[in-house]
């Protein structure tokens, strides 16, 4: 009977050894599992900067031709009152682009800021009218038009813009390829005279 009872508790001993083999070869298993995880997520961030160092030479590239565009028109240059004084438009720049639908140089986009100067007067009808604006050749006086009127921002009210406040706009005017300069008259605003054209 005792060797019976020796010969199952030393089974039970070998099993219970057996268990805890298996359990710690299970905790080695999982603690590498863990560490090849924590190594991955470690070189996930220096991954990450490479995407940041392929963009930024198109980040760096593309101000030159911004540069280029605001170099043909300074801040403050083109600057004209409206609506007497109640308020001002300044040109920011008058770039030359291509037509998406014809693929022709024939495109300037002319973009404007406009600030309201009154404190009080302005009224309702104190609208200026961005998609009525027109060019003219200043050595052949022939007049330019827009493009169409989805190529605007349409009309800016200034009872809408707050005093000081100033509100941007933009308008794609029909300009034959080999003219760089132009006569711009923005509705209810002094013309502006010889308005280069960056390319």
């Amino acid at each position: 009977m005792s060797t019976f009872l020796s010969g199952v508790a030393v089974l039970l001993s070998t099993l219970a050894l057996g268990c805890s083999g298996y359990v710690a070869y299970e905790v080695f298993t999982l603690r590498q599992t863990l560490n090849a995880t924590s190594t991955a997520s470690n070189t996930i961030p220096t991954q990450v900067p490479s995407p940041t160092t392929t963009t930024s030479p198109q980040a760096t590239a593309s101000p030159s031709p911004a540069s280029a565009t605001t170099s043909a028109i300074s801040p403050g240059q083109f600057v004209q009152p409206a609506f007497g004084k109640k308020a001002e438009v300044e040109l920011l720049s008058a770039k030359r682009i291509k037509d998406p639908e014809t693929g022709n140089r024939d495109v300037v986009n002319l973009q404007m800021r406009i600030r309201r100067l009154a404190t009080d007067g302005v009224v309702g009808s104190d609208i200026i009218s961005v998609a009525s604006t027109t060019a003219r050749n200043p050595d052949t006086s022939v007049t330019y038009k827009r493009v169409a009127l989805n190529r605007s921002t349409g009309s800016v009210s200034l009872f809408q813009v707050r005093p000081q406040a100033s509100a941007d706009a933009y308008i794609w005017l029909r300009i034959p390829d080999g003219i760089n300069n132009l006569d711009i008259f923005v509705p209810d605003t002094a013309a502006f005279k010889n308005v280069p054209i960056s390319s």
